[in-house]
C-alpha cells in the first residue's frame, strides 16, 4: 500500500542541455542534474522509478533497486539496496553508481542527502500524472543515453492517453469510491493519479475534496455519499473479501447493482507507463456500471 503514497506536483518542461560532453536534466525538485557522460550504473530507489528507467531504454544500466521492484521481470535480478523507506547505504555505495534516482517524498531525506554529500549525482523523481510520466521517460533517456527508445515510449504513451480521453470525453459521470485499504479504511483525494485516471474515464471520485492525498475515512462517510461503483486494488492478488464486505450494505447503489470491481494494483498504484493499461481497465469497469443503470 505504501507504494502509492506519493505527493507533490510540479515538474519542469526544460529539455536536456549539454555539459562538457555530457548531459544535464532538471529533475522534479527543480534541481539541475549534470553528468559528464550518460549514466552507466544507475540505482533506482522506488519500484516506479525502476519501471520508468526500463521503459526509457535504461534497463541494462540499472545495477541496483529497492524491494518490490518486480517489473519488468528482469528487474528482480538486480541487487536490492533496502526498501524505499529505509535504504542500505553500504550496499548502495558498493555498487558504484554514477546516478541515483530517488523518490522525492518517499525515500528518507537524510539518507538521500548523505548520498549527495558523498558526491553522487541524485535525480529526484516525483511523478503524479501522465504528462509527468512521459516527460520522465524523455529525461531518463537523455541521462542514460537512450533518447530514441525513451522518445518512442513517451510518444506512444501520449497517443494512448489522448485516445482514451477522446473516447470518454462525453461519458456520463459515475460516482466512485476507490478503496486502497480495508483496516483502516482508506481512499484517495482528487490530486492522486488514480483519481485523475478515474476522471479521464468519466468517474467522479466521491472523496476528491479530502485534504490528505490518502485519507482515512469511516464507513459511514462512504454510505452517506452512496457510490454507484466501488473499486479496489488490494495488495496484489484479487482480494474478494474486501469487495464482499460491502454486500453487508445492500442499500448502497454500487452493491444493489453489483458494481463492485477489482483492479490489479500493479497497473494503477505506480506512476509508470502501465498506468495507461490500468486506466483502460478502470474505464471498462465504469462502462459496465453505466450499462447497469
Amino acid at each position: 500500500m505504501a507504494l502509492i503514497l506519493v505527493s507533490g506536483l510540479g515538474f519542469s518542461l526544460a529539455g536536456p542541455t549539454q555539459a562538457a560532453g555530457g548531459v544535464c536534466e532538471t529533475d522534479d525538485a527543480g534541481r539541475e542534474v549534470c553528468l559528464d557522460a550518460p549514466a552507466q550504473r544507475i540505482v533506482a530507489l522506488s519500484p516506479g522509478v525502476t519501471e520508468l528507467l526500463y521503459a526509457a531504454g535504461a534497463g541494462e544500466r540499472v545495477v541496483g533497486v529497492v524491494s518490490f521492484s518486480d517489473y519488468p521481470p528482469a528487474a528482480q535480478a538486480h541487487p536490492q539496496v533496502g526498501s524505499y523507506d529505509r535504504l542500505d547505504l553500504e550496499a548502495l555505495l558498493s555498487l558504484g553508481p554514477d546516478l541515483v534516482v530517488a523518490w522525492a517524498g518517499g525515500n528518507p531525506q537524510e539518507q538521500v542527502d548523505r548520498l549527495s554529500r558523498l558526491g553522487l549525482p541524485v535525480y529526484f523523481s516525483d511523478v503524479d500524472d501522465f504528462a509527468g510520466i512521459a516527460e520522465s521517460l524523455e529525461r531518463f533517456g537523455a541521462l542514460a543515453g537512450s533518447p530514441d527508445t525513451a522518445a518512442a515510449a513517451a510518444t506512444s504513451l501520449r497517443e494512448e492517453v489522448a485516445a482514451l480521453r477522446a473516447r470518454y470525453a462525453h461519458a456520463a459521470p459515475v460516482p466512485v469510491f476507490y478503496q486502497i485499504w480495508e483496516q483502516p479504511l482508506m481512499t484517495i483525494n482528487g490530486e492522486h493519479w488514480i483519481s485523475r485516471s478515474l476522471a479521464l474515464c468519466g468517474g467522479v471520485n466521491l472523496f476528491a475534496d479530502a485534504s490528505a492525498l490518502v485519507p482515512r475515512i469511516g464507513i459511514e462517510a462512504v454510505l452517506a455519499r452512496d457510490p454507484e461503483a466501488i473499486i479496489t486494488g488490494g495488495m496484489g492478488e484479487p482480494n474478494s473479501t474486501w469487495l464482499e464486505a460491502w454486500r453487508d450494505y445492500p442499500r448502497v447503489t454500487a452493491v444493489r447493482r453489483d458494481n463492485l470491481f477489482f483492479i490489479d494494483p500493479d497497473l494503477v498504484q505506480r506512476a509508470a507507463p502501465r498506468l495507461v493499461e490500468g486506466t483502460r481497465r478502470l474505464c471498462e469497469h465504469l462502462e459496465v456500471a453505466r450499462g447497469r443503470r
